[in-house]
């Protein structure tokens, strides 16, 4: 480990602050694997390398940067670097810069201990659909064939991803021997509402995430000309999928603490004079009851049926992921808000590594304050001096978890 650094989040930040911005949605535009999420990775490289910390890619692109050799026991923290489309600067890289600055803190103060800073690729899952694939593929939770097959706009696949940026397609998967390093995770985000704004504080303690899944539904019905079709004669999956868009979002009003978005359509084949034959669209949902959730998801399967039927067009409805609503370890969390005065308790909305991991390490979450109250999108915020709040509570949160 090399001398304490006087590094702050902020200046942290603004070393990346041109990596990927986006000219046409504005904010940024990272998606794994893409040049800007590449240049990321270089960028926490050799930020790594800068404090002594020995760094590895594993075999599912999760990159460890270590404070000591690798080995079981560790304390680790982290996020992940890749963004949605037009995404803020916050969301993910926040808690990658500040597990730099409090590894920073430990090594001024001093604090023994194996620990480790993690950065997940495809956390929002936004080139190839399927959000926190690094940490699903680290704990086995979802089929290594499955994630292979999965293909981005331009039909590129995961596997063809994988082969182009160093790793075997053959040895994605269920990784038991790394998941064991790994004693405690705690992982620092942006919040992603309005909870800290209204309640005062720079910092909150996770409780809970939300139980929430994606789904993709494909209406299909006749391609045709814009203008020699009458009215009566069309079978316009466009129409099915605006009304069921329509009705996706009444349903969902009608449920306490539900959330349903349609985030994305996807006409075929997309001309301004041309009738489409297929709209694709994908839907996302949320409740703090998994069965909530799951009985939100008939009721939109029967109601994009009964649009398609209307309309006299077919609709087929396909779960791209599900991840059910997770409480993180009440020791733990305790054990956090003992270190950070005055931290209140918050749950999410928003799905996160953590989540995932949460079933297989001890696991927590803190939460920074975003004024703005809005994420995924240019908005996004955090102050400086919240920053470095939450990069001390950080700091403090390892080294407690270091000495216990």
């Amino acid at each position: 480990m090399t001398g304490p650094r006087s590094d702050t989040v902020a200046s942290l930040l603004a070393e990346i602050a041109d990596i990927g911005r986006d000219p046409v949605r504005g904010g940024y535009s990272r998606p794994v694997y893409s040049g800007p999420e590449l240049g990321l990775r270089e960028w926490f490289i050799g930020a790594s390398h800068a404090r002594g910390l020995d760094v590895e890619t594993d075999r599912n692109g999760i990159i460890w940067a270590w404070q000591g050799s690798p080995g079981e026991g560790a304390v680790v923290t982290g996020s992940h670097l890749d963004s949605v489309p037009g995404g803020g600067a916050y969301d993910g890289p926040l808690g990658v810069a500040s597990a730099l600055v409090a590894f920073d803190i430990l090594a001024a103060r001093q604090v023994p201990g194996r620990r480790a800073i993690a950065v997940f690729p495809e956390e929002e899952g936004s080139r190839f659909g399927l959000a926190c694939l690094g940490s699903l593929l680290l704990t086995g939770t979802i089929p290594p064939e499955r994630v292979l097959a999965l293909k981005d706009l331009d039909g590129i696949t995961f596997a063809e991803a994988c082969r182009a940026h160093g790793l075997d397609p053959h040895h994605i998967g269920a990784d038991p021997e790394t998941l064991a390093r790994i004693d405690t995770f705690v992982e620092l985000h942006v919040e992603q509402g309005r909870g800290l704004v209204d309640l005062g504080a720079p910092v909150a303690v996770a409780t809970s995430i939300l139980g929430h899944g994606r789904w993709r539904l494909v209406f299909t019905g006749e391609g045709n000309h814009a203008g020699t079709t009458l009215m009566s004669d069309r079978r316009d999956p466009m129409v099915a999928a605006a009304q069921a868009v329509v009705a996706i979002q009444g349903l969902a009003r009608s449920v306490p603490d539900a959330r349903a978005t349609v985030g994305r359509l996807v006409p075929i084949p997309g001309g301004t004079n041309v009738i489409a034959s297929q709209v694709q669209m994908w839907l996302d949902v949320r409740h703090p009851d998994d069965a909530v959730t799951r009985y939100l998801i008939e009721e939109v399967g029967t109601r994009a049926a009964a649009a398609a039927r209307e309309e006299g067009c077919e609709v087929t409805m396909t779960e791209e992921s599900w991840s059910p609503a997770v409480d993180f370890d009440p020791r733990l969390r305790d054990a956090l808000c003992g270190v950070i005065r005055d931290a209140p308790q918050l749950g999410t909305g928003a799905g996160h590594d953590a989540g995932v991991l949460k079933d297989h390490v001890s696991t927590a979450m803190l939460f920074v304050r975003n004024p703005s109250g809005i994420s995924h999108a240019p908005a996004e915020h955090v102050e400086d001096v919240d920053a470095d709040a939450g990069a001390l509570a950080l700091a403090d949160s390892l080294e407690m978890l270091a000495r216990r």
